[in-house]
């Protein structure tokens, strides 16, 4: 097993927030987590980025074991996150905010490969590298808050609902994005998505989150056939 949470418990004040959740993925793969909100996806991926200390569990990639560790600390050993919201920062340049995404990164030289790479992927952040990353479109600063989070070169990327907010062009050229960046890197993803029937369908496995614990687990294209998925995510 590539990637595992294993009955994670986390509490804000005296509220249970996740109730032993356990996810897991293969190396390659994309897992969507999908259910209403505040039923603890966002929570689920916190967790795992260290930016929610856990009550019990364990967390664990490859054999490196995550909980516990701050956060800058789960950045090197492979792991980023791409916040709900994207909050890139409004008053540095494109270029700028990429670099941060490399912070904890020595090699000058992979860095501006690394750079090159996410112009190739998102040419529109080429054009705008001088810009503030305040003043682009939401759908440029998704691109924007992606290509950084890839600056990190992880091995696993979290994705907390990038296609909020955006429209279905824009959504559609996220999807696609997300597609590319696992098949061609290799990256394998835990994607939280509102959009159920995008994320099923970009997903290898899926997990439906209902008030803090783990509904239902299947394989993507089992869930999409699910009656209780149709009813309460698909709009059926």
């Amino acid at each position: 097993m590539f990637f595992e949470a294993r009955n994670v418990v986390v509490y804000y004040g005296n509220v249970m927030a996740l109730n032993k959740v356990s996810i897991n993925s293969d190396e390659g793969d994309i897992v969507t987590l999908i259910g209403s909100n505040g039923a603890g996806k966002s929570t689920a991926l916190r967790a795992i980025s260290g930016l929610k200390e856990i009550t019990s569990g364990e967390i664990r990639l490859g054999e490196k074991i995550l909980s516990g560790l701050p956060p800058q600390e789960i950045v090197s050993h492979g792991v980023a996150q791409v916040p709900e919201g994207r909050h890139v920062f409004p008053y540095m340049r494109v270029i700028e905010n990429l670099r941060m995404g490399a912070y904890l990164r020595r090699d000058k030289k992979g860095i501006r490969q690394d750079i090159h790479k996410i112009y190739a992927l998102f040419p529109i952040l080429k054009s705008r590298s001088n810009q503030l990353g305040g003043s682009l479109s939401g759908g440029e600063q998704q691109m924007l808050a992606i290509g950084r989070a890839l600056m990190a070169q992880p091995k696993l990327l979290l994705l907390d609902e990038p296609s909020l907010g955006l429209s279905p062009m824009m959504t559609a050229k996220i999807a696609e994005t997300i597609v590319e960046i696992n098949r061609k890197n290799n990256v394998t993803i835990i994607l939280v998505e509102q959009n159920a029937r995008m994320a099923l369908k970009l997903a290898k496995r899926g997990y439906v989150i209902e008030t803090g614990q783990i509904a239902l687990e299947d394989r993507a294209e089992n869930l999409q056939n699910n009656d209780h998925v149709i009813s309460l995510y698909l709009g059926g």
